[in-house]
């Protein structure tokens, strides 16, 4: 085998305007780029460091480097599994590794994963925690046919429905609390959801305290976010969600990705994919499980002010799969 190169690069891209979510508001993306040259052909992948799981650009940055003469040396998706844990890092090199196996190939990725053939998909688009007024005039501005809502402050999320659903009658709702409700909180704002026709309900509860949805039955369906990682944690998800987020970043690549997307499918669990903010890059890998998704969120790029080239084609609210410059 040729030796391989290792490079990472670490990059900045605006948000237009600010991402607030009930954890905080950010204006930039910053993400990690990762290249695997091999004899000219080079793979790539992205990962986004998650403050929540005490990751940062200068860790995932030495985690990914740590592994330098190992990638140099053949490094396989199959080994780094059990050579970083997930998260980030182990992101960005499993993705580059599919796609600079795809590149030397000529094989698709979705081909040797035994997915169907991507086809154009519909995304949620994301509205930013903000007051109830500001969040309805953001709804009707874009008025997708999906939108994923940003709540988390139980004293206004109610006023916040209201007015989002007053404004876009015609959207269907999903909300995602980033765990900033209590079992209370949730309970008392049923009516104000119920009466939003929203669909589900993203992450209600810490992860650290949600062993209360083990008797609760929720009348409008809960996914599991923070609280499901990889397959070791789908035994305890199963009897309080009916759907599991997965992202790339925290499974730790396209590899487990695909390996819990499955599980979670044949427990009886839907699938929701979802993405942090970053680019198109970052999108592309997550993309091709779209086939086996209830609901896909992969709006990332959407909410920056500029993408990287070359990028996915949004036409409004429909993706096209990646190219096979893109990825895979």
């Amino acid at each position: 085998m040729k030796k391989r190169i290792l490079r990472i690069a670490a990059e900045t891209f605006p948000i237009a305007g600010a991402f607030r979510i009930a954890r905080g508001a950010k204006t930039q993306a910053h993400v990690i780029r990762v290249e695997i040259e091999e004899d000219g052909a080079v793979g790539r992948g992205e990962c986004v460091p998650y403050g929540r799981y005490g990751e940062t650009i200068e860790s995932v940055t030495a985690a990914i480097a740590g592994l330098g003469e190992a990638v140099a040396a053949g490094l396989t998706a199959e080994s780094l599994q059990s050579s970083l844990p997930p998260g980030a890092a182990r992101n960005a090199l499993d993705c580059a590794l599919w796609d600079l196996e795809a590149k030397i190939s000529g094989i698709p990725v979705w081909r040797r994963a035994g997915l169907p053939m991507p086809v154009p998909f519909l995304t949620a688009y994301t509205i930013s925690l903000a007051s109830p007024a500001e969040m309805a005039a953001s709804a009707r501005e874009c008025a997708r046919p999906l939108l994923k809502l940003k709540l988390g402050e139980p004293a206004h999320d109610a006023a916040r429905l209201d007015a989002i659903a007053d404004a876009v009658p015609q959207c269907r709702l999903i909300v995602d609390a980033n765990e900033g409700w209590s079992l209370d909180d949730l309970e008392r704002l049923m009516p104000a959801l119920l009466a939003a026709r929203v669909e589900l309900i993203e992450q209600p509860l810490p992860a650290t305290r949600d062993s209360v949805l083990d008797q609760f039955r929720s009348q409008v369906p809960l996914c599991a976010d923070e609280s499901v990682h990889g397959l070791e944690t789908l035994d305890i998800v199963a009897r309080r969600y009916g759907y599991v987020n997965v992202k790339l970043d925290k499974t730790g690549g396209f590899t487990e990705a695909l390996a819990l997307t499955r599980a979670a499918r044949a427990r009886g669990l839907k699938v929701m994919l979802g993405c942090m903010v970053s680019t198109s890059l970052a999108m592309a890998p997550a993309a091709l499980l779209a086939p086996l998704a209830d609901v896909i969120d992969l709006d990332g790029p959407l909410l920056l002010s500029e993408d990287r080239t070359p990028r996915l084609n949004y036409r409004g609210a429909t993706v096209d799969p990646p190219s096979p410059e893109l990825w895979g």
